[in-house]
């Protein structure tokens, strides 16, 4: 017998659509049902896309676990198939029981037409009864099944409240006509009854049908993917379904045509139309060696690419899963309507007995007080709190999505439109990030030692050499400069890199370190006559690296850092552009009233001057120079705390560059839950920026960057542009906006209706109506957020 324990699973989620569901209640109940699953870790269900996400532990037999808990609970798990084909309905789909139900009630309507004109139209009693029976009992049968589900669980919905409501009307009713005296003019509610549940069957098909518009983005990005592709095989071009394509396939693209899977190009030159997926209007010229996405849209040239990512692994698949992940999640605000909600039901309830026992006890007919308390049940279904929050949300993240803003999830979205401080990464996100080398000063030392013959293109050769193997901007540029003058650059050995400063390794017998003037500083490495020189190039706004050769033999000597070991060859000036736009897009966020922070690994000067060049004030704090990357993350807490120090504005010195920060030591979590004074975002693109993009409150993560600073952000930039910085921080205000708006009329229907169906003002078809409008209303104004525009 095998008494091994168990192998551990891994942690897993799956997305189960569900069938059902009416307002807040229901959405309280699926996910107290889910969360009671042995193994299920969270679980977070979303009434306007009717499905929910659940985190869990467990075996190959748990998504069966979890949809059987969802049927316990009374509710319709959906298969993926199921779920796929009610994303593209008819706009007319599901209309067929309001249509019965308004070709009914309309007979029952009548009298209460002719009333307004004077006219005392009355159906005979039986009449009455045929019409509306079957709008209660046929067209209302969805509105019992899901009440008694709910009273199984102990549990209150906005079906439960629609069924006791409107069958109190129905019941009193017949009671009337059956205890009537013989030809009697009784006034029946027959009327009542039919009319809500018509008007509550077309309100949740407006709901429907507004929520497949919150979608629309989804399914968008969705139809991007081509079933076919071209595939280039021994025989030609063969068509097969894009599903079969294989990394590293080659795959024939005609013009107009949609590329299937992402690749890079072999044959060919056209113009690319990207819009839909990083929202620019433009095509984007590409070349032989160009990197091409699946779902952008090919010019007029026919090309040949090599498939580097199928699948899951393709860009477009990325951002689908990015935009559904933020319309699945639940936003911090939406905790109040969950409380809310939890007990609404059940005070309602008590709020009709109360109603139906004020009126008859106070001598009124107790057909009169059935009527009103009816009315109560009626007005005060909360359909319209549970769609407030996920309506907005949804809308909100399919219109950033299709201007190239990706929010990764609800609290990101939330929380931008507090931002009052964003601080950007200079290299990369506010420059072009394309540094070159535009100086090389050879220092006086290779030229005074008795045999010495460096020249700049050796130093060049060396340093080329040096940085082969490294992604850092300068390095490349290094690189560039040398093959530029067709300098052969040999595989250099014992290569480190020493993070944020620089690297070391040997060439042959020498060895040599490259990096920051810091670092040189650290190393002992004097400057001699180049340092007037160097000083100059900072002020200009140069960015500057030194190559230094070591003079002895102990190379595990070089951590002591002894100054009579290292001979300073060259001074290495670098310049780089800033982004078009970004002068103006840091403009936009003054005029908002956002504090701008520039962070730079460079000297002060070098800092300085790109900060000048991009309108920022280095004089009010605007600039935080010689930051090592270990640092940003420190330095967001600072800012969130308002405690920069103030050495970051001076030169950096040995006395002071220990610790820049006084949260260095602290958590992010520890220093704004103690000390937070602003809300701040972090803007970056690099490896060593994603552990401040992480700690920011809000990290934004540019498009063209790395994986790993957009795996930390919270939002990604597709197009890399400053400019949808503010962008993201609006289209979060106007969420944020719409969210409030929403939960404030949800609220407000119940607050004022339910006092004045108490009271006798409202009859049960009004109620019915303004149940009704709420949802919708509620849709509506959160639809509203697609006509979004980020501001040029």
């Amino acid at each position: 017998m095998n008494n091994s324990p168990p192998l551990a699973v891994a942690a897993s989620a799956v997305d189960i659509g569900i069938g059902g569901m009416t307002c807040a209640s229901c959405v309280n109940r699926v996910e107290r049902a889910l969360k009671k699953v042995p193994g299920v870790q969270d679980a977070t269900v979303n009434l306007a896309t009717e499905s929910a996400r659940i985190a869990f532990n467990g075996d190959g037999q748990m998504e069966a676990r979890l949809r059987r808990a969802v049927r316990d609970a009374g509710y319709e798990p959906r298969t993926p198939a199921q779920m796929d084909a009610a994303d593209t309905p008819s706009p007319w789909a599901g209309f067929g029981p309001v249509a019965w139900g308004a070709l009914l009630s309309a007979p029952l309507a009548l009298p209460m037409l002719g009333d307004m004109f004077g006219q005392h139209w009355m159906l005979p009693a039986w009449l009455q009864f045929v019409l509306a029976t079957p709008v209660q009992f046929v067209l209302g049968a969805r509105f019992y099944k899901a009440g008694w589900h709910a009273l199984k669980a102990l549990t209150g919905n906005m079906d439960l409240l629609v069924s006791i409501g409107t069958t109190a009307g129905w019941a009193l009713s017949v009671w009337l006509w059956l205890t009537a005296p013989d030809g009697a003019m009784v006034h029946l509610y027959f009327e009542g009854s039919a009319i809500v549940i018509t008007l509550v069957l077309l309100g949740k098909w407006l709901e429907a049908r507004a929520k497949r518009q919150t979608t629309a983005a989804i399914r968008a990005l969705h139809a991007l993917r081509p079933d076919v592709a071209h595939l280039l095989g021994r025989d030609g071009e063969v068509d097969v379904p894009v599903a079969e394509v294989l990394a590293t396939d080659r795959l024939v693209v005609r013009p107009g045509e949609r590329f299937p899977v992402d690749g890079t190009l072999l044959e060919g030159q056209t113009q690319v139309d990207e819009s839909m997926l990083t929202g620019e209007p433009l095509p984007v010229h590409k070349a032989v060696g160009d990197k091409l996405t699946g779902g952008s849209i090919n010019g007029d040239g026919r090309v040949v690419l090599q498939v580097t990512a199928v699948g899951v692994d393709t860009v477009l698949s990325h951002i689908i899963q990015l935009v559904e992940d933020a319309q699945a999640a639940k936003a911090p605000i939406q905790r109040l309507v969950d409380q809310v909600s939890a007990v609404f039901v059940p005070v309602v309830l008590v709020l009709a007995l109360a109603t139906l026992l004020a009126w008859w006890l106070t001598g009124h007919p107790f057909e009169t007080a059935v009527i009103h308390a009816v009315a109560v049940l009626v007005i005060a279904c909360p359909c319209a709190l549970g769609l407030a929050t996920p309506a907005a949300i949804m809308a909100g993240t399919g219109v950033a999505a299709q201007h190239g803003i990706l929010i990764k999830d609800a609290q990101a979205l939330e929380q931008a439109h507090k931002v009052d401080v964003v601080a950007f990464d200079k290299t990369g996100t506010l420059t072009m990030g394309r540094p070159r080398l535009t100086g090389l000063l050879v220092a006086d030392s290779t030229a005074s030692k008795p045999g010495a013959t460096i020249s700049a293109d050796d130093i060049l050769r060396v340093a080329a050499s040096l940085q082969s193997g490294s992604e850092h901007p300068l390095a490349r540029a290094v690189v560039a400069a040398a093959q530029e003058k067709g300098i052969t650059v040999e595989a250099p050995t014992d290569v480190q890199a020493v993070p944020g400063k620089g690297s070391t390794g040997a060439l042959g017998f020498q060895r040599y370190s490259i990096g920051s003037l810091r670092w040189m500083n650290e190393l002992g490495v004097d400057l001699g006559a180049l340092a007037v020189q160097t000083t100059d190039l900072q002020a200009q706004g140069a960015t500057l690296s030194a190559i230094a050769q070591r003079t002895d033999s102990d190379a595990g000597a070089e951590a002591a850092g002894s100054p009579s070991h290292y001979t300073l060859l060259a001074v290495l000036a670098f310049g780089d552009e800033p982004k078009p736009g970004a002068k103006e897009a840091l403009a936009a966020l003054r005029a908002r009233g956002i504090r701008t922070v520039m962070v730079s690994g460079d000297n002060r000067g070098a800092a300085e001057a790109m900060a000048r060049r991009l309108g920022l004030r280095p004089e009010e704090g605007e600039v935080m120079a010689e930051v090592l990357p270990g640092d940003k993350a420190a330095l967001v807490a600072a800012l969130r705390a308002d405690q920069v120090d103030e050495r970051r504005r001076a030169p950096r010195t040995k006395e002071n560059s220990a610790a820049d920060f006084p949260q260095a030591s602290r958590s992010t979590h520890a220093a704004e839950k103690n000390h937070s004074l602003h809300v701040v975002a972090m803007v970056g693109d690099g490896v060593n920026d994603a552990p401040a993009l992480a700690a920011a409150d809000v990290g934004m993560a540019m498009g063209t960057g790395t994986d790993a600073a957009m795996h930390a952000a919270g939002i990604t930039l597709m197009r890399g542009d400053v400019s949808l910085v503010a962008a993201a921080l609006d289209i979060s205000d106007r969420t944020v906006a719409k969210i409030r708006q929403n939960l404030f009329w949800a609220f407000a229907y119940n607050v004022a209706g339910i006092p004045l169906a108490a009271l006798g003002y409202l009859n049960p078809v009004v109620a019915g109506a303004a149940m009704a409008l709420s949802s919708v209303s509620v849709m509506m104004n959160a639809l509203l957020l697609k006509r979004w525009q980020p501001k040029k």
